[in-house]
Parts: C-alpha cells; sequence; structure tokens
C-alpha cells in the first residue's frame, strides 16, 4: 500500500469570482473567508444574516499533486474523500470522477486511467447547498422544523446546519475531511469486524478480516492483541484462501471495561495485517474495551423497561444531548472535543447522546469516549422531519449507514444505534406531518424500522438498534407513552408546567427534557454592543433561537425569583432556574431508581455563543446546571423532597457497594440559628435507592416562619462528608433572605488556589467567577450557613490566563440569590 496525503494547501474561490485564495483542506468556505478577512465573524451580533449569501454560491476547490512512475505501477489507485459537505463535482486533469450528495459518506473513486507521471490536478466543485434544497423542494414539499431553511430534508447534510432552534442558519460547506490517494496490488485490508464472545473468565475474539484479494495471490492475514499494559497476549498468523478470513484469539482473565463511575476504561490493542512473501502489504489498527452492553426492553410491573447493561450490571443513564461543537467545523479539534468530554466525566457523566440533527462525530469523539468511560447513545443523522425515499436517497443512505456503522462500530464506548431523532414522535403528535400523506408515512417505517435494522444486523448486530427517539418499539405506536421505551418529555419549559410536574411521571428512560438560560456576561461580550445588553435587543434576540423563550424565562423568573436589579442579575438568574428545574426532574428519576433507568437532558453544549439549554456555553464555560449536574449526578446522592411539613430524605447509590450512610439534618431559621436537629443511619445497597427518613415539622412550620426557615442535610459515608443540601419551604422568591455579608479569604499553593468563604446568614446559590479570566472551581453555585466555612479549589492549570494572588484576588467575585434584587 502506498498513501499520497492530499490535505494541506488548496485553492479555492467562489464560481464567479476571480480571485483564488490560498486555502487548507480540510476546511469549509466559511472559515477559510473568514480567515482572508473577507468576511465578518457570522456569530457577531446579526452577521449570521450575510451567511445564506455566501451559501447561494458554487465554489471551487483544486491543487496540484506530484505522481512517480512507481506509483503508476500499482494496478489499483483511487482517491479517498473521508468527507465532502456535500453536493459536489470531483475531477482530475480535467475528466469527471464524480459527484457526490452526502457529507456523512466516504467516498472512493477510481483515478488510476486519469493520472500521469509528474503535476496532477484536481478540482473539486461544491455546489450550493441552498439552491440545491429550494429546487427540490419545490418539486416535492417536505416538512421539516420551522427553524431552519425550508426543504433541508432533502440533502444528506448535518440538518442544524440550516439552523434549529438553538442554532444560526449557516450552512457552510467545503471539503471537511481528509483527501488522499491510495495505490495497491493486492491485499488491502477493505474491513475488518471484531466480535467478542464472553464466557467464565474468558473473552473470545473473532476477527474478521476481507482484503482484496485475486484467486492466485498468496496472503497471509495476522491478528496481534495487546493487553491494556502493553503485553502481547498472542500473534496468530493464517494464509487467506480467499477475500475473508476469521481469526480467533481468546483472552484470559479478561480487564472489563466499565462506564465511568463502574470500574476502570482498560482497552486492548488489536492490530490486523495482510502480508505477503515480501512482507506487509497493509494493516489496520483497533482499540477495544471488552464488555457486554445491550438495552433490556422488556414487558415488567411498570409497562416496559428501557434499561442499559454493562457486563451483566443494569446502570442509571446519566448524561446530556451532544450537539455539533462549532457551526464551522474547521475550528473543531481533538482538544476542544477532550475538554468538552472531561467536563461530562467531572459532572459524573456515565454517557453521552449524539443527537441526530447534526453530523456524526470524527474518531477522535468515541477515541476519548472509549477512554473517558462514556457510553455513546448514537443517533442516525435524522431529526424532526420527514424524508422522500426514492432511488437515490435510499442508495445514499444504505451507504452512510453502511460506511459509520464500519468505522465505529469496535468502539468500547458505542452502547446503541437510534435511527432517528423525534422523526416517529412527530408524524403522531406534531400535527404538521399531513395524515393523508401515506407515501412518506410508509417510507417512515421502510426507512427506519426496515432498511436501517436489516443493516444493522448485517453489519454490527452485537448492537442494539433503536427505531427512534422518543418511542415504545415503533410502528407509530404511542411513542410518548410514559411507561414504555424511552421518552423526551418537554411539559416543564415549552408547557409552561412548574418544576413539580415532573413528579407526575416515572418515565423509564428520559432522553430528552429541558431548560433554557442565558450564557454568562463574559460570553455575550463576544458578539454584542453595551447598546445590544438587553433580552428583547435586535442582537439578543438574534442570538436567541427559540422564539418565545425569553418570555418563557420571564414567566418562571416570576414564579421563582424576585425581579432582578440589572442585566447581569437576569443572567444569573436564568442560571438558576435552568440548574434547579433539571435537578428537580433527575432527582426525582434517582429516587426511583428501578422504574426509571436514565436521564440525559437536553443539551449538553453550544455551537455558537447563544441563549439556549446547554450547561456548557460555546466558550466552555459552565453555567450553574452543570455544577449542579456534577452534584444531582453523583454516584451518591443525597436529595430532600418536601411534602407539605414533611422532608423525605433519599439516598441513591449508584455503586456497585454498599454504603453506611450518616445524615445529620438541622432545622435552620434564615439567621443559620437551629431549631431543631437530628441524625439518620442508614445502610443503602448498591445500585438501589432508599427513603431514609421522613421529618416532620407541622407544629414548628406556621405561615409565617416557612419564609424563614430551611432544612439542611449533610450525607457522610465512612465519616467523610460527601455532600450537603438544603431545602427551602417556599419559592426563593418570598424567602425573607438577610443579607449574608459574604466574605472570603485566597490562599495560594503551588498548583491552586484556596478560596474559604463566610457567611453571616444563611445564603443560597452562591455564586463564584472571575471578573475577566476563565476558570473550573471545585463547586460552585452552593448554599452556605452562618458557622460553616467553605472551602473551593481553582487548579491553576484551569485558568483560562495565568495569575498570581493578587491578581487573582482583583479578578475574583462573589454573590448570591440575596445580590439578585
Amino acid at each position: 500500500m502506498k498513501k499520497l496525503d492530499l490535505n494541506g494547501s488548496w485553492k479555492m474561490k467562489s464560481v464567479n469570482d476571480t480571485e483564488w485564495l490560498e486555502v487548507t483542506v480540510p476546511g469549509s468556505v466559511m472559515n477559510d473567508l473568514l480567515s482572508h478577512g473577507k468576511i465578518d465573524d457570522p456569530f457577531y451580533r446579526d452577521n449570521e444574516g450575510y451567511a445564506y449569501d455566501i451559501a447561494s454560491k458554487d465554489y471551487q476547490y483544486t491543487r496540484t499533486f506530484e505522481v512517480d512512475n512507481k506509483l503508476l505501477t500499482y494496478e489499483h489507485i483511487i482517491i479517498r474523500f473521508d468527507g465532502l459537505d456535500t453536493i459536489s463535482t470531483i475531477k482530475v486533469n480535467g475528466h469527471l470522477i464524480a459527484n457526490t450528495n452526502n457529507m456523512h459518506r466516504t467516498y472512493e473513486f477510481d483515478v488510476k486511467p486519469y493520472i500521469i507521471v509528474g503535476k496532477n490536478q484536481i478540482e473539486v466543485t461544491l455546489h450550493s447547498p441552498i439552491q440545491y434544497i429550494t429546487e427540490k423542494q419545490k418539486e416535492i414539499k417536505l416538512w421539516g422544523v420551522t427553524d431552519a431553511i425550508e426543504g433541508f430534508p432533502h440533502i444528506r447534510k448535518g440538518h442544524s446546519m440550516f439552523g434549529w432552534d438553538w442554532g444560526p442558519q449557516i450552512p457552510d460547506l467545503g471539503i471537511w475531511r481528509n483527501v488522499s490517494i491510495l495505490a495497491w496490488n493486492t491485499g488491502r485490508i477493505e474491513d475488518v469486524y471484531i466480535t467478542q464472545d464472553h464466557r467464565e473468565n474468558e473473552v473470545g475474539l473473532n476477527v474478521r478480516i476481507q482484503a482484496e484479494k485475486k484467486e492466485q495471490d498468496k496472503l497471509t492475514a495476522r491478528v496481534k492483541v495487546t493487553d491494556p499494559t502493553g503485553e502481547i497476549i498472542e500473534i496468530r498468523e493464517q494464509a487467506m484462501n480467499g477475500s475473508e478470513e476469521n481469526i480467533v484469539i481468546d483472552v484470559k482473565n479478561p480487564q472489563l471495561w466499565w462506564p465511568n463511575g463502574y470500574g476502570d476504561q482498560p482497552l486492548y490493542l488489536v492490530e490486523v495485517t495482510t502480508l505477503d512473501e515480501e512482507g506487509i502489504i497493509d494493516e489496520k489498527t483497533f482499540t477495544i474495551g471488552l464488555r457486554t452492553i445491550t438495552v433490556k426492553h422488556e414487558p415488567d410491573q411498570w409497562g416496559k423497561s428501557f434499561e442499559f447493561v454493562v457486563n451483566g450490571l443494569p446502570i442509571f443513564a446519566m448524561g446530556a444531548n451532544y450537539i455539533p461543537e462549532d457551526n464551522l467545523l474547521p475550528r473543531n479539534s481533538a482538544e476542544r472535543t477532550e475538554t468538552l468530554i472531561n467536563d461530562c466525566v467531572e459532572a459524573n457523566f456515565n454517557m453521552i447522546r449524539v443527537w441526530g440533527g447534526g453530523i456524526y462525530p470524527e474518531d477522535y469523539f468515541f477515541d476519548i469516549c472509549d477512554r473517558k468511560g462514556l457510553i455513546v447513545w448514537q443517533d442516525f443523522m435524522f431529526a424532526c422531519s420527514m424524508y422522500d425515499l426514492n432511488d437515490e436517497f435510499r442508495e445514499t443512505v444504505e451507504q452512510e449507514v453502511i460506511d459509520n456503522m464500519k468505522r465505529i462500530r469496535h468502539h468500547a464506548s458505542l452502547g446503541i444505534w437510534c435511527g432517528n431523532n423525534e422523526v416517529e414522535e412527530a408524524w403522531v403528535h406534531w400535527g404538521d406531518m399531513p395524515d393523508d400523506d401515506y407515501k412518506h408515512k410508509a417510507d417512515y417505517i421502510k426507512l427506519f424500522e426496515f432498511i436501517i435494522p436489516e443493516l444493522a444486523k448485517k453489519y454490527d448486530p452485537q448492537t442494539f438498534y433503536w427505531s427512534s427517539s422518543p418511542s415504545s418499539g415503533g410502528g407509530f405506536n404511542e411513542p410518548r407513552n410514559p411507561n414504555e421505551g424511552d421518552m423526551h418529555y418537554w411539559e416543564v419549559w415549552h408547557g409552561l408546567k412548574p418544576f413539580s410536574e415532573y413528579e407526575k411521571f416515572h418515565f423509564r428512560f428520559c432522553s430528552e427534557f429541558g431548560f433554557q438560560s442565558f450564557p454568562a456576561m463574559k460570553t455575550i461580550e463576544t458578539f454584542t454592543e453595551p447598546e445590544d445588553r438587553n433580552i428583547f435587543s435586535y442582537v439578543m434576540e438574534k442570538h436567541q433561537k427559540n422564539g418565545a423563550a425569553n418570555g418563557k424565562i420571564l414567566f418562571y423568573l416570576s414564579e421563582n425569583f424576585l425581579y432582578p436589579k440589572d442585566f447581569d442579575s437576569l443572567l444569573y438568574a436564568s442560571q438558576l432556574l435552568q440548574a434547579e428545574a433539571i435537578k428537580y426532574g433527575v432527582e426525582h428519576w434517582r429516587r426511583n431508581r428501578g422504574r426509571c433507568m436514565g436521564s440525559l437532558y437536553w443539551q449538553l453544549n453550544d455551537c455558537w455563543p447563544v441563549a439556549s439549554w446547554s450547561s456548557v456555553d460555546y466558550f466552555g464555560r459552565w453555567k450553574a446546571l452543570h455544577y449542579f449536574a456534577k452534584k444531582f449526578y453523583s454516584p451518591i446522592l443525597l436529595s430532600l423532597r418536601e411534602d407539605g411539613s414533611n422532608v423525605e430524605i433519599h439516598v441513591t447509590n449508584e455503586t456497585k457497594e454498599t454504603v453506611n450512610a450518616r445524615i445529620e439534618w438541622k432545622l435552620r431559621k434564615n439567621t443559620s440559628d437551629v431549631l431543631q436537629e437530628g441524625t439518620v443511619i442508614a445502610e443503602i445497597n448498591g445500585l438501589k435507592a432508599n427513603l431514609c427518613e421522613t421529618l416532620s415539622f407541622e407544629k414548628l412550620l406556621t405561615k409565617e416562619n416557612r419564609r424563614n426557615t430551611y432544612v439542611e442535610c449533610t450525607l457522610f459515608v465512612n465519616d467523610e462528608e460527601i455532600s450537603s443540601t438544603t431545602l427551602l419551604f417556599v419559592k426563593p422568591k418570598h424567602f425573607n433572605f438577610l443579607n449574608p455579608e459574604l466574605t472570603f479569604a485566597v490562599n495560594e499553593t503551588s498548583e491552586t488556589f484556596e478560596i474559604s468563604i463566610n457567611a453571616h446568614a444563611f445564603a443560597k446559590y452562591i455564586e463564584l467567577d472571575l471578573k475577566s479570566a476563565d476558570c473550573k472551581f471545585n463547586d460552585n453555585y452552593f448554599d452556605l450557613s452562618k458557622g460553616t466555612t467553605k472551602t473551593i479549589t481553582v487548579k491553576k492549570e484551569s485558568l483560562s490566563k495565568a495569575l498570581d494572588l493578587a491578581q487573582f484576588k482583583q479578578e475574583f467575585s462573589i454573590r448570591s440569590v440575596y445580590d439578585i434584587a
């Protein structure tokens, strides 16, 4: 095998322009234009509007490459595109090679007849996605979400690039993944599929190798397996009698891969090689984890279960929904993704859902999830739309499914394939799909309940397939059934229901629910001018894609908090609302572990600076929700539930070990004086949720002193403080908060800053921040009683810029809910 890398320096221009720009591939048109100063930042103020005109044009990419005599002696010479976005025409030395129509596919084309010794030219013309969908929509009108450019379901391109209710309408285009020329005579590895047979103290690895081979060729296949310590387990070679060979290697005493929180993530290396008499021809390397993951979907006392079972252990899935990290794809990187995944691990996630309206992530996304222990719920890239299953569409979608299954299936982190996001639900409940459109309704069934699952059986039978999310099992049969399958619940937020509405439902698995907030002031400053900083200003509304959302935030604000005194306080209050809403749902479902077995909130991240449902904003800044997630996804969760004048104390144990818990509770006045106190001792078995105690305060809680009284509980396990939480008996807006007169002192170590915080009265939702720099606090948005010192740690490595002690103190800011009004 010989490889010629065609990444790097190319030239690009609009088809109708004469000026060529020096650009880099992989890349994109808008990123290139931005780099050359030809356009302004599309994320700034209302610059998004210019993107439509840019995406309405066709663009040419071209470069030359050198070929020597030796390359031309190979029997096979192909050009490989790992990603073309999206409608393209490819020419080599003026010869038409191919046309493409799907950004989610990998393309390979024969170029041996067209290349010559010496200088060769490749030209890729990318045709306007907007022009394409506009023409297609005239032929057949397909419904899709109204926040996106009409007609987007016609094209196999990341849907959200056309806009969503959190994303801009910036349908960029480009050569977005690697380009290379590959040459070989025989023995090229076409496919490797690794399956696992788990037995007692042993895992059998069946490595199926498919290679290009002529009958007379004498080829050998070799498999080498190396354990997580670097020790070689076995090297096995077999003659290839045909184009396919199976090699089995048994791994004794296997080190099992576990999701985050349940064990370690040991990874094995599998190296597959083809050889002839002269040596190595081709080789591929795979990093795998030894584990079983399935989804239990069986009748039970509540309906039908939906729970992930890993190595025989039923787990409660904890995580969020992931969208593309940037609307300009060249800005993405392994480093940026690893930072985001680390944020998930810090917040105790064990799962992440790749939502179906974006793109299939890069290989490094799955590599990182393998290492960090996040199970990946992988949607196929269909969302909230109707699709026309014509012959061309079917052919490209089938190959898209095959390409991505082959690419992703070996990863330890892959837990489920899901056909689409909310398409079944849309047909049944949204009222946007015409009931009498029997053709497209039948297309849905064909695609998601026959074509894709049949491909899944063929190409990845060891991974569970689920036709849609949400669903009770397909066939348009009650996709919102709360007692079967997975559920998306939006009555809290879209339906303006109170947070307590969550308690009415014991979903089997809640894979989407969410609540919006504004990002931090530092983020808003990146896309606004001072005159824009009002939530109803033109620019702020351009960065709010869910039409009625700002009004919804104010509605919930009026229900829970005093009216904020200024713009920055409003941003802070919105984040508190978001955090409390999601906390309410998660704690309820975790208290009902066994019946409910998963919580994936909407959404983890942003693709541009915007008001949205994210817990980590575009710049990686943690909102209050992400700090709350670290607590409500804690392996051992202490949660309180108010029932009138009674308070239930619950502990949920998502570890495999039994824990002996001591819970110290105090009924306090707003001054933090103790009215009553006690201790609860409880033993909580592994993977169980316990109601440990119900406290009754009926005699102490008069109508008046409910506004001055709160409960504080602290959880100890093996005499180590695990967590602390508080509960108010009225909404925060009605609680009589006293000025806590917060004080702090900062000390420095070689690797950290240590902040000691004290309050002169009860303080709720204490927010710590730096004025211009960024960092991560080990805790934030916490409550504090008088007489208790809270010590917070900041690792210096988390700082966005180096600060000495004096600078850190100058940058540091602190406030609580008392400061909102």
